[in-house]
This record gives C-alpha cells, structure tokens and sequence, in this order.
C-alpha cells in the first residue's frame, strides 16, 4: 500500500469522527453581524484538544473589535513542528458567517444529515475546512509522520468583515509567518485570484418638509434616485471591461441596502444606501474608488439643495497569483485530479476572500478546500447551506496529500 493509500485509508478510518467535529462546529452559532465569536474559539479548542491538538487563543482586544463592529473575536492557531528545515504550511478557515435569514427546511444550527449532505450554516462556507484541514493534519502524522517543516492551523474569525481582525491581525502582530498557505475553498478547482472589493455607505441629504408643501422641503430621495441611476448606468459600462483571469468575468456594482424617510406623509430629509463594487485583478483600487465617488458627486449636483456623505466600509485588494504557490497548485491538481476523477483547474473566483492579506504579506497562497462546483450549488449565504459528505472526504484526502508532498 502506498503513503497515499494510507493517508486515504486513515481518513475512511476516521471519517465518522471528521463528521461528528462538523456538527459540533456548526452547532455553536457565529452570525457576523453580531460576531460574537470568541464562544465558537472557546468550543474549537476544547474539541481540537480531544484530538491531541493545543490550539493557541489570541484574543483580539476588546475595544479594537468593538471600534470595528463587533463583538468578540478569538483567534486560533496550531502549531505542530516536526523537526529542522523545511517548509511552514498554514491552513487557513474561517469561522464566522453571514446570519442564517429565512427560508430554512433545516434547521441552520442543527448539523442535520440529510441524503448525502450536512446542513447548516457554514457548512459549506467554512466550517467545512475546520474538518477537512484538521483530519487531514491527523492523518499526516499518523501516516506519513514528517520529519521536517511544520504545519499551522489558522481558524480565524473575520473573514465576514474583511479579514483585517483575523489573518490580518495575526500577520501584523508577527504571531505567524509561514511559507505557503492553503485557505478554505471548494473541491473541484485551485484557486489562484480573487475580485477585490470595495463597500461604500452613501448618505444623500435634502431637507424634510410636510407632503402638503414639498416645495418647502428638499427630497432627499429624488437626489438618491439619479445618483442610483449614474451608478447602475456605470454598472452597464463595467460589463466591457474584461478579465484575462480564467473564472473572472468583468467588474460590477451592486447597491445592497438602502433606508430613509420618517413617514409617508413626510419629505424624505436624509436617505442612506450602501454599496459593493467588485474589482477585477487588473483593477487599480483607488483609481476606482476615485471613479465612483466622481460619479455620485456629479450626480448629486444636478439636484439643487442635496449634499452628501459619502463613507468608505472596507477595501478588500484582489488577491493575484504569486509565482512561489506552483508547489501548492501542482499538488492539489495531482491529488484532486485523481481523487474527483476529473481535472482540477487553476483559476479565479468573482468572490474576494482574507486570502489576499497572505498574499500581501508575501506568501504564496491558493483557495482549497471541502465543496462543490459553485457557491450556488453550496447555498452559501442562503438557506439551507450544506456541504456533500463526500466532497469532504475527498478533499480531506487531497489537503492530506499535499501535505505530505509538500514536507517530503
């Protein structure tokens, strides 16, 4: 039998158990907002300790995660050496997750197995890989048993909100420096870039006034709606701008949540929305975020009386291929090729993800991990989310694999 079979051997051995530390994660809500997430740490650590694994709390303090709009956040890493030399290999998943909102035929924290699939929210999106990179370490030192290099695992809290308070923070703190990453994904393709994001809250003002006499107010609302039309006639124009990245098609905006008003009978004064443009790779991040906040300016002024605030909530980079992540793309297309019975591609993913801030810190990273061919197939940030039990299985071999290449 080779290594490999082995490896794979383990992780059937042990699959049930890789199943029940699922469950148990998806059972201990993380809805970002609030995130209240340092409970979820807590339970991490305590299950990861069952499996002989001591995971280091690195709790980020109290007023930096009030300032940035949350509650709780601890971070956690693992740390396993296995001698001098060699490489470190982090593994990256994140913890928190978008509330469950409606529409559920599971119940979203209950971990409930149903023809072939585990629901709940983050199942998919990433809790997932809190199991596939954790039973695969397992498996690498019951089987392979490295002798050099080290492995890391990054469970982080923050990804909901860009990253900053969560690999952002451990990176910028020094606590980990590692030589290559893998951070959570989906099983049938590597991902080597990612869209970046930029997310605005836009406040139009007017003035209020009795509907009886709207002369005497200024509608803030009709100032909203041509600033709204200058923006989705620029949404029109994004779709000519093209990506060279496979995956990737072209920039876009999208205006998410809008509010404002006091009453029917009322001159809206003041109405509030906020916005998320995606960046293709090839994207400049401040030439666009100079281009838009032009285009809301200049249509706010051909409404007499209207002012408005305009507030930046996250610049997210895209995340671009570094040259050094060959090793990692290599592996997982070699594993996952045989393993899924299909060819796994290197390509890019619309979505932006805390795996830039690796890669801004100049470490060679790709997005893999426990899923299925689509973020719709996943229902990540939807109603029932769930995760195919065998994609888990599969892809815990593949990370097992790779492992074990990349400290041979």
């Amino acid at each position: 039998m080779t290594d490999y079979a082995k490896l794979d051997a383990w992780i059937d051995a042990h699959f049930d158990e890789e199943v029940k530390f699922l469950q148990e994660l998806v059972r201990v809500p993380t809805d970002t907002p609030p995130g209240n997430n340092a409970p979820h740490a807590e339970r991490t650590a305590e299950l990861l300790k069952d499996f002989g694994l001591d995971a280091e709390k690195h709790a980020v303090p109290a007023q930096e995660v009030k300032d940035y709009g949350l509650e709780s956040i601890t971070n956690l890493i693992v740390r396993r050496q296995y001698g001098t030399g060699g490489r470190t290999v982090a593994l990256n998943a994140h913890g928190d997750v978008v509330p469950p909102g409606e529409g559920w035929t599971h119940d979203p924290y209950g971990g409930e197995i149903a023809d072939g699939s585990l629901y709940g929210r983050a199942a998919a999106v990433s809790k997932s890989d809190f199991a596939s990179f954790t039973f695969a370490l397992r498996a690498l030192e019951a089987v392979a048993k490295p002798s050099k290099g080290s492995v890391e695992l990054h469970f982080t809290y923050d990804e909901e909100f860009g990253g900053i308070l969560g690999p952002g923070w451990l990176l910028q703190k020094g606590l980990t420096k590692p030589d290559l990453m893998i951070a959570a994904g989906f099983s049938y393709e590597v991902v080597t870039a990612h869209n970046g994001c930029l997310q605005m809250e836009v406040t139009v003002h007017g003035k209020m006034a009795h509907a009886a006499i709207p002369t005497t107010g200024v509608d803030a609302l009709q100032g909203a709606v041509k600033i709204l039309n200058a923006l989705y006639a620029q949404n029109t124009l994004y779709e000519q701008v093209t990506s060279k990245v496979e995956g990737i098609t072209h920039p876009y905006l999208n205006v998410g949540r809008i509010e404002g008003g006091t009453n029917t009978n009322v001159v809206p004064g003041k109405v509030v929305f906020k916005l998320d443009r995606r960046m293709i790779p090839e994207e400049n991040p401040v030439e666009v975020e100079a281009t838009i906040r032009k285009v809301i300016a200049d249509a706010a002024a051909e409404s007499a009386g209207i002012t408005v605030d305009i507030k930046r909530l996250l610049l997210a980079n895209s995340m671009k291929p570094l040259a050094g992540n060959k090793p990692l793309v290599d592996a997982i297309q070699k594993h996952g090729g045989e393993l899924f019975g299909e060819p796994i591609k290197a390509m890019g993913t619309p979505l932006y993800t805390d795996v830039r801030l690796y890669g801004e810190a100049g470490i060679p990273g790709v997005i893999y991990g426990a899923g299925p061919r689509t973020v719709l197939e996943s229902h990540a940030k939807r109603s029932d989310e769930r995760v195919v039990l065998e994609d888990l299985r599969r892809a815990t071999k593949v990370v097992a694999r790779t492992l074990s290449d990349l400290l041979a």
